[in-house]
C-alpha cells in the first residue's frame, strides 16, 4: 500500500462538514460565557479593530460578529484535521480527541495572544490582562464542546 492514498471513505469529508456545523455550535456556546466575562466580547472587538485600524471600543460590531463566526465555524475544520492526524499516529478514538484538543487550544490562544492582540491599539496592559484570561476561558469552553462532537462523530462514522 502507499503512504499517499489516493481515495478516501466518505467518512472523512463528512467529519470535515460536522467539523464545521460543531465549530458553528462550539462558538453559540462561547457566546454565552463571553456576554458573563468583563472582557468576554472585546477580542471579537479587537479583531474588527485590527481589520478596520481602529480601537476595539470603536470598531465595527457587525464586523466583529462576522469575524468570530467565520473564525469559529472554521476552527472547526482545523480541529477535524489535527484529530485525523493524532489518529493516525495514536489511533482514533479518544486518545486522538485529546491529543487534537491539546494541540488545538495553544494555537487557539497563541494565534491570538501573539498574532492578533498585539496589533491592537489602545488598550492599557491591566485590560491586556483580562482579555487573555477571558480568552483563555473562552478558548476553553470552545474546545469542550466542538470537541466531544468531533469525536463521538469519528466513532460513529
Amino acid at each position: 500500500m502507499s503512504i499517499l492514498q489516493l481515495s478516501t471513505p466518505l467518512s472523512v469529508p463528512l467529519l470535515f462538514l460536522i467539523g464545521i456545523a460543531a465549530g458553528g455550535v462550539a462558538t453559540l456556546a462561547m457566546d454565552v460565557v463571553m456576554a458573563r466575562l468583563d472582557e468576554g466580547k472585546t477580542p471579537p472587538e479587537i479583531a474588527s479593530g485590527v481589520l478596520t485600524d481602529s480601537h476595539p471600543d470603536r470598531a465595527p460590531d457587525r464586523l466583529a460578529s462576522a469575524v468570530h463566526y467565520i473564525a469559529g465555524t472554521l476552527t472547526g475544520p482545523l480541529f477535524v484535521w489535527l484529530y485525523l492526524a493524532a489518529a493516525g499516529i495514536f489511533g482514533g478514538g479518544v486518545v486522538a480527541v485529546v491529543v487534537a484538543a491539546a494541540v488545538c487550544y495553544p494555537l487557539m490562544i497563541g494565534f491570538f495572544a501573539l498574532v492578533v492582540l498585539p496589533r491592537s491599539r489602545g488598550l492599557s496592559r491591566q485590560r491586556l490582562s483580562a482579555i487573555r484570561r477571558a480568552w483563555s476561558i473562552e478558548a476553553a469552553v470552545y474546545l469542550i464542546v466542538l470537541a466531544p462532537v468531533v469525536g463521538a462523530a469519528a466513532i460513529a462514522l
